[in-house]
């Protein structure tokens, strides 16, 4: 399915059922959209990894 099929269909749930972006945005805040990261291009994509990586290694250095 192509992304504007995809975003026409969710537009349609929203006219349907308008609390359904609602419930969408108070579940986002509490635990987060992670697909919205692989979201980006290349360089938001890179800058996730290098901060991914960065907080693992601060935690492995904090934990010796």
């Amino acid at each position: 399915m192509k992304r504007d099929d995809q975003d026409k269909k969710q537009i349609e749930e929203y006219k349907k059922n308008p609390m359904i972006n609602f419930s969408n945005a108070v579940n986002r805040s509490m635990v987060g959209d992670l697909g919205a990261l692989t979201k980006g291009g290349c360089l938001s994509k890179v800058i996730t990894l290098v901060i991914i990586i960065g907080g693992i290694i601060m935690l492995s250095q904090c934990s010796v």
